[in-house]
Protein backbone atom coordinates (compact mmCIF):
# COMPACT_ATOMS: atom_id res chain seq x y z
CA UNK A 1 0.00 0.00 0.00
CA UNK A 2 1.29 3.75 -0.82
CA UNK A 3 0.47 6.12 2.00
CA UNK A 4 1.32 9.98 0.83
CA UNK A 5 0.40 13.35 1.23
CA UNK A 6 -0.18 15.67 -1.82
CA UNK A 7 2.15 14.74 -4.12
CA UNK A 8 0.28 12.15 -6.61
CA UNK A 9 1.67 9.48 -8.13
CA UNK A 10 0.52 7.37 -11.18
CA UNK A 11 -3.08 7.46 -12.35
CA UNK A 12 -5.35 4.07 -11.66
CA UNK A 13 -5.08 1.69 -14.48
CA UNK A 14 -8.73 0.41 -14.79
CA UNK A 15 -7.08 -3.14 -15.76
CA UNK A 16 -5.02 -3.33 -12.43
CA UNK A 17 -6.56 -4.57 -9.16
CA UNK A 18 -5.63 -2.15 -6.69
CA UNK A 19 -7.86 0.80 -5.51
CA UNK A 20 -6.89 4.51 -5.63
CA UNK A 21 -8.14 7.04 -2.84
CA UNK A 22 -8.09 10.41 -2.96
CA UNK A 23 -8.97 12.21 0.28
CA UNK A 24 -9.56 16.59 0.25
CA UNK A 25 -10.01 17.42 3.52
CA UNK A 26 -8.02 20.59 5.22
CA UNK A 27 -7.77 18.54 8.05
CA UNK A 28 -4.58 17.53 7.97
CA UNK A 29 -6.11 14.98 11.24
CA UNK A 30 -8.64 13.40 9.20
CA UNK A 31 -5.73 12.90 6.89
CA UNK A 32 -4.02 10.78 9.23
CA UNK A 33 -7.03 9.38 10.43
CA UNK A 34 -8.43 7.66 7.40
CA UNK A 35 -4.44 6.57 6.05
CA UNK A 36 -4.25 4.85 9.53
CA UNK A 37 -7.88 3.02 8.54
CA UNK A 38 -6.38 2.60 4.98
CA UNK A 39 -2.98 1.06 5.70
CA UNK A 40 -4.77 -2.33 6.80
CA UNK A 41 -5.80 -3.05 2.85
CA UNK A 42 -2.71 -3.68 0.73
CA UNK A 43 -5.21 -3.06 -2.33
CA UNK A 44 -5.37 0.10 -1.57
CA UNK A 45 -3.43 3.52 -2.57
CA UNK A 46 -3.82 6.29 -0.66
CA UNK A 47 -3.24 9.99 -1.63
CA UNK A 48 -4.09 13.12 0.64
CA UNK A 49 -4.48 16.72 -0.81
CA UNK A 50 -5.07 19.66 1.71
CA UNK A 51 -5.52 22.43 -0.72
CA UNK A 52 -8.78 22.42 -2.08
CA UNK A 53 -8.06 24.86 -5.21
CA UNK A 54 -5.68 22.17 -6.11
CA UNK A 55 -8.37 18.79 -5.96
CA UNK A 56 -9.86 18.78 -9.49
CA UNK A 57 -6.23 18.81 -10.88
CA UNK A 58 -5.28 16.36 -8.50
CA UNK A 59 -7.99 14.15 -9.05
CA UNK A 60 -7.71 14.53 -13.17
CA UNK A 61 -3.58 13.59 -12.66
CA UNK A 62 -4.10 10.27 -10.29
CA UNK A 63 -7.33 8.86 -11.68
CA UNK A 64 -8.56 7.83 -8.29
CA UNK A 65 -11.59 5.55 -8.10
CA UNK A 66 -12.97 7.07 -5.14
CA UNK A 67 -12.85 11.03 -4.06
CA UNK A 68 -13.60 11.45 -0.15
CA UNK A 69 -14.74 14.67 -0.20
CA UNK A 70 -14.88 16.99 2.57
CA UNK A 71 -17.78 19.57 2.60
CA UNK A 72 -16.32 22.03 4.87
CA UNK A 73 -13.26 23.81 3.94
CA UNK A 74 -11.65 27.16 4.14
CA UNK A 75 -12.13 29.70 0.42
CA UNK A 76 -14.13 26.94 -1.66
CA UNK A 77 -17.29 25.05 -0.79
CA UNK A 78 -17.52 21.47 -0.85
CA UNK A 79 -20.80 21.42 -3.47
CA UNK A 80 -18.76 24.00 -5.49
CA UNK A 81 -16.05 21.48 -5.90
CA UNK A 82 -18.44 18.60 -6.49
CA UNK A 83 -19.57 20.24 -9.35
CA UNK A 84 -16.06 21.24 -10.64
CA UNK A 85 -15.54 17.36 -10.82
CA UNK A 86 -18.36 16.38 -12.83
CA UNK A 87 -17.86 19.49 -15.26
CA UNK A 88 -14.29 18.13 -16.25
CA UNK A 89 -14.54 15.50 -18.54
CA UNK A 90 -11.26 13.80 -16.78
CA UNK A 91 -13.20 13.62 -13.09
CA UNK A 92 -16.89 13.80 -14.69
CA UNK A 93 -17.56 9.77 -13.58
CA UNK A 94 -15.50 9.36 -10.42
CA UNK A 95 -17.19 8.44 -7.79
CA UNK A 96 -17.38 11.09 -4.99
CA UNK A 97 -18.47 10.38 -1.85
CA UNK A 98 -19.22 13.30 0.34
CA UNK A 99 -17.65 13.80 4.25
CA UNK A 100 -19.63 15.70 6.45
CA UNK A 101 -20.18 16.30 10.34
CA UNK A 102 -24.18 16.67 9.97
CA UNK A 103 -26.90 14.38 9.36
CA UNK A 104 -29.07 17.48 7.92
CA UNK A 105 -31.35 15.93 5.04
CA UNK A 106 -30.99 19.03 3.27
CA UNK A 107 -27.78 18.99 3.41
CA UNK A 108 -27.90 15.66 1.78
CA UNK A 109 -30.05 16.01 -1.03
CA UNK A 110 -27.79 19.23 -2.05
CA UNK A 111 -24.83 16.91 -2.00
CA UNK A 112 -26.38 14.05 -4.41
CA UNK A 113 -27.92 16.92 -6.28
CA UNK A 114 -24.64 18.50 -6.81
CA UNK A 115 -22.68 14.97 -8.28
CA UNK A 116 -22.29 12.94 -5.12
CA UNK A 117 -22.29 9.15 -5.28
CA UNK A 118 -22.32 8.70 -1.67
CA UNK A 119 -22.62 10.80 1.75
CA UNK A 120 -20.77 9.79 5.01
CA UNK A 121 -20.92 11.43 8.50
CA UNK A 122 -17.47 11.85 9.49
CA UNK A 123 -15.29 9.73 10.98
CA UNK A 124 -17.26 7.08 9.86
CA UNK A 125 -16.10 3.36 11.41
CA UNK A 126 -13.64 1.33 9.71
CA UNK A 127 -15.18 -1.35 8.46
CA UNK A 128 -18.50 1.20 6.56
CA UNK A 129 -15.35 3.02 4.71
CA UNK A 130 -13.78 0.74 3.51
CA UNK A 131 -17.02 -0.92 2.36
CA UNK A 132 -17.96 2.10 1.18
CA UNK A 133 -14.91 2.34 -1.08
CA UNK A 134 -14.65 -1.12 -2.22
CA UNK A 135 -17.97 -0.96 -3.63
CA UNK A 136 -17.80 2.47 -5.03
CA UNK A 137 -14.52 1.74 -6.70
CA UNK A 138 -15.31 -1.63 -7.92
CA UNK A 139 -18.48 -0.24 -9.49
CA UNK A 140 -16.36 2.40 -11.49
CA UNK A 141 -13.52 -0.21 -12.58
CA UNK A 142 -16.58 -2.23 -14.44
CA UNK A 143 -17.74 1.20 -15.91
CA UNK A 144 -14.27 1.90 -17.05
CA UNK A 145 -13.97 -1.74 -18.32
CA UNK A 146 -17.44 -1.60 -20.24
CA UNK A 147 -16.36 2.19 -21.62
CA UNK A 148 -12.95 0.17 -23.01
CA UNK A 149 -14.86 -2.78 -23.88
CA UNK A 150 -17.38 -0.20 -26.18
CA UNK A 151 -14.80 2.02 -27.59
CA UNK A 152 -12.70 -1.12 -28.66
CA UNK A 153 -16.22 -2.34 -30.58
CA UNK A 154 -16.56 1.32 -31.81
CA UNK A 155 -13.48 1.07 -32.99
CA UNK A 156 -13.49 -2.57 -34.79
CA UNK A 157 -16.92 -1.34 -36.15
CA UNK A 158 -15.22 1.40 -37.72
CA UNK A 159 -12.11 -0.38 -39.49
CA UNK A 160 -14.48 -3.00 -40.66
CA UNK A 161 -16.74 -0.70 -42.24
CA UNK A 162 -13.70 0.97 -43.94
CA UNK A 163 -12.62 -2.11 -45.20
CA UNK A 164 -15.77 -3.02 -46.21
CA UNK A 165 -15.98 0.25 -48.88
CA UNK A 166 -12.52 -0.48 -49.52
CA UNK A 167 -13.45 -4.36 -50.94
CA UNK A 168 -16.56 -2.45 -52.43
CA UNK A 169 -14.86 0.21 -53.90
CA UNK A 170 -12.01 -2.25 -54.91
CA UNK A 171 -14.17 -4.39 -56.58
CA UNK A 172 -15.67 -1.39 -58.59
CA UNK A 173 -12.26 -0.58 -59.86
CA UNK A 174 -9.88 -1.36 -62.72
CA UNK A 175 -6.87 -2.46 -61.09
CA UNK A 176 -4.63 -0.88 -63.60
CA UNK A 177 -6.39 2.29 -64.77
CA UNK A 178 -8.33 2.65 -61.53
CA UNK A 179 -11.17 3.75 -63.72
CA UNK A 180 -14.44 1.57 -62.86
CA UNK A 181 -14.32 -1.82 -63.96
CA UNK A 182 -16.95 -3.61 -66.60
CA UNK A 183 -18.99 -5.28 -63.55
CA UNK A 184 -19.49 -1.58 -61.82
CA UNK A 185 -20.26 -0.24 -65.13
CA UNK A 186 -23.21 -2.79 -65.91
CA UNK A 187 -24.63 -2.27 -62.51
CA UNK A 188 -24.59 1.84 -63.01
CA UNK A 189 -26.31 1.39 -67.05
CA UNK A 190 -29.28 -0.59 -65.82
CA UNK A 191 -30.04 2.00 -62.94
CA UNK A 192 -29.11 5.33 -65.22
CA UNK A 193 -31.59 3.55 -67.81
CA UNK A 194 -34.49 2.90 -65.59
CA UNK A 195 -33.70 6.98 -64.66
CA UNK A 196 -33.61 8.45 -68.22
CA UNK A 197 -36.68 5.61 -68.72
CA UNK A 198 -38.61 7.10 -65.52
CA UNK A 199 -37.76 10.86 -66.44
CA UNK A 200 -37.56 10.40 -70.28
CA UNK A 201 -34.27 11.64 -70.64
CA UNK A 202 -31.51 10.99 -73.21
CA UNK A 203 -28.90 8.92 -72.11
CA UNK A 204 -25.91 8.52 -73.89
CA UNK A 205 -22.76 6.57 -74.00
CA UNK A 206 -19.25 6.71 -76.03
CA UNK A 207 -17.10 3.43 -76.99
CA UNK A 208 -13.62 4.51 -77.18
CA UNK A 209 -10.66 1.86 -78.89
CA UNK A 210 -7.42 2.33 -78.48
CA UNK A 211 -6.10 2.54 -82.58
CA UNK A 212 -3.62 -0.56 -83.63
CA UNK A 213 -2.85 -1.37 -79.55
CA UNK A 214 -1.49 -4.79 -80.22
CA UNK A 215 1.17 -3.24 -83.04
CA UNK A 216 2.24 -0.73 -79.76
CA UNK A 217 2.42 -3.38 -77.24
CA UNK A 218 4.38 -5.77 -79.84
CA UNK A 219 6.59 -2.67 -80.70
CA UNK A 220 7.08 -1.37 -77.10
CA UNK A 221 6.27 -4.14 -74.94
CA UNK A 222 3.39 -4.89 -72.08
CA UNK A 223 4.81 -2.36 -69.50
CA UNK A 224 4.82 0.66 -72.13
CA UNK A 225 1.42 -0.70 -73.24
CA UNK A 226 0.16 -0.42 -69.32
CA UNK A 227 1.32 3.23 -69.10
CA UNK A 228 -0.29 3.97 -71.98
CA UNK A 229 -3.81 2.43 -70.88
CA UNK A 230 -3.02 4.53 -67.47
CA UNK A 231 -2.37 7.59 -69.43
CA UNK A 232 -5.61 7.39 -71.75
CA UNK A 233 -7.18 6.56 -68.53
CA UNK A 234 -6.92 9.94 -67.03
CA UNK A 235 -7.35 11.76 -69.79
CA UNK A 236 -11.04 10.03 -70.01
CA UNK A 237 -11.20 10.80 -66.54
CA UNK A 238 -10.93 14.46 -67.26
CA UNK A 239 -13.64 14.65 -69.74
CA UNK A 240 -16.29 12.88 -67.17
CA UNK A 241 -16.34 16.11 -64.57
CA UNK A 242 -20.38 14.79 -63.21
CA UNK A 243 -20.58 12.57 -60.20
CA UNK A 244 -22.95 10.87 -62.71
CA UNK A 245 -20.96 10.19 -65.42
CA UNK A 246 -19.03 6.70 -65.30
CA UNK A 247 -15.93 6.50 -66.76
CA UNK A 248 -14.96 2.85 -67.30
CA UNK A 249 -12.61 0.32 -68.87
CA UNK A 250 -14.06 -1.89 -71.21
CA UNK A 251 -12.02 -4.82 -71.49
CA UNK A 252 -8.52 -4.57 -73.03
CA UNK A 253 -7.93 -1.64 -74.71
CA UNK A 254 -11.43 -0.58 -74.71
CA UNK A 255 -13.40 2.20 -73.22
CA UNK A 256 -16.44 3.06 -72.09
CA UNK A 257 -17.85 6.48 -70.97
CA UNK A 258 -22.02 6.39 -69.62
CA UNK A 259 -23.20 9.92 -70.06
CA UNK A 260 -26.61 10.25 -68.49
CA UNK A 261 -28.99 13.08 -69.28
CA UNK A 262 -26.66 13.81 -72.26
CA UNK A 263 -28.33 14.28 -75.75
CA UNK A 264 -26.39 13.25 -79.08
CA UNK A 265 -24.43 16.72 -79.98
CA UNK A 266 -23.07 16.43 -76.05
CA UNK A 267 -21.90 13.28 -76.43
CA UNK A 268 -20.47 14.12 -79.61
CA UNK A 269 -18.41 17.02 -78.47
CA UNK A 270 -17.46 15.39 -75.69
CA UNK A 271 -16.39 12.47 -77.63
CA UNK A 272 -14.49 15.11 -79.98
CA UNK A 273 -12.69 16.31 -77.24
CA UNK A 274 -11.63 13.06 -75.74
CA UNK A 275 -10.27 12.31 -79.00
CA UNK A 276 -7.91 14.97 -79.06
CA UNK A 277 -7.24 14.91 -75.65
CA UNK A 278 -5.30 11.09 -76.09
CA UNK A 279 -3.83 12.80 -79.46
CA UNK A 280 -2.73 15.48 -77.36
CA UNK A 281 -0.55 13.14 -75.04
CA UNK A 282 1.64 12.46 -78.21
CA UNK A 283 2.23 8.83 -76.65
CA UNK A 284 4.92 7.71 -79.50
CA UNK A 285 3.23 4.75 -81.40
CA UNK A 286 5.45 4.35 -84.57
CA UNK A 287 3.86 1.34 -85.60
CA UNK A 288 0.84 3.33 -85.90
CA UNK A 289 -1.31 3.05 -89.27
CA UNK A 290 -2.38 6.15 -88.53
CA UNK A 291 -0.65 8.41 -87.36
CA UNK A 292 2.90 8.92 -84.88
CA UNK A 293 1.78 9.01 -81.63
CA UNK A 294 -1.60 7.17 -80.32
CA UNK A 295 -4.88 7.97 -81.53
CA UNK A 296 -8.52 6.70 -80.40
CA UNK A 297 -11.76 5.99 -82.31
CA UNK A 298 -14.86 6.67 -80.77
CA UNK A 299 -17.91 5.77 -81.59
CA UNK A 300 -21.81 7.71 -79.56
CA UNK A 301 -24.95 6.54 -79.29
CA UNK A 302 -28.07 7.95 -77.59
CA UNK A 303 -31.34 6.95 -76.74
CA UNK A 304 -34.02 7.97 -74.62
CA UNK A 305 -35.53 4.85 -72.91
CA UNK A 306 -39.41 3.64 -73.32
CA UNK A 307 -40.97 1.67 -70.56
CA UNK A 308 -39.85 -2.11 -71.36
CA UNK A 309 -36.87 -1.64 -73.76
CA UNK A 310 -33.57 -3.36 -72.48
CA UNK A 311 -30.34 -1.26 -72.25
CA UNK A 312 -28.50 -3.60 -74.60
CA UNK A 313 -29.19 -2.06 -77.94
CA UNK A 314 -27.59 1.54 -76.56
CA UNK A 315 -24.08 -0.48 -76.05
CA UNK A 316 -24.49 -2.04 -79.58
CA UNK A 317 -25.47 0.84 -81.30
CA UNK A 318 -22.37 2.68 -79.86
CA UNK A 319 -20.34 -0.31 -80.78
CA UNK A 320 -21.66 0.05 -84.35
CA UNK A 321 -20.73 3.57 -84.22
CA UNK A 322 -17.02 2.56 -83.02
CA UNK A 323 -16.70 0.13 -85.83
CA UNK A 324 -17.85 2.89 -88.51
CA UNK A 325 -14.69 4.86 -86.59
CA UNK A 326 -12.21 2.53 -87.50
CA UNK A 327 -13.64 2.06 -91.10
CA UNK A 328 -13.29 5.31 -91.70
CA UNK A 329 -9.74 5.19 -91.22
CA UNK A 330 -9.63 5.70 -87.24
CA UNK A 331 -8.83 8.35 -84.82
CA UNK A 332 -12.33 10.00 -85.34
CA UNK A 333 -15.78 9.94 -83.86
CA UNK A 334 -18.95 8.32 -85.62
Amino acid sequence: MTNEFMSPETAFDPSAKSLMVLLVDDQLMVGEAIRRTLITQPDIHFHFCANPAEAVAVAAQIGPTVVLQDLVMPGVDGLTLVRQYRANPATADIPIVVLSTTEDPAVKSNAFMAGANDYLVKLPSSVELIARIRYHSKAYSIQLQRDLAFRALRESQQQLMETNIKLQRLSHVDGLTELSNRRYFDQQIDIEWKRATREQSPLSILMIDIDDFKRFNDTYGHPAGDDALKRVARSMQTCATRSSDVAARFGGEEFALLLPATPLGGAQSLAENLRLGVHELQILHGASTVAECMTVSVGAATMIPQHGDPFLPLIETADKALYEAKRAGKNCVR
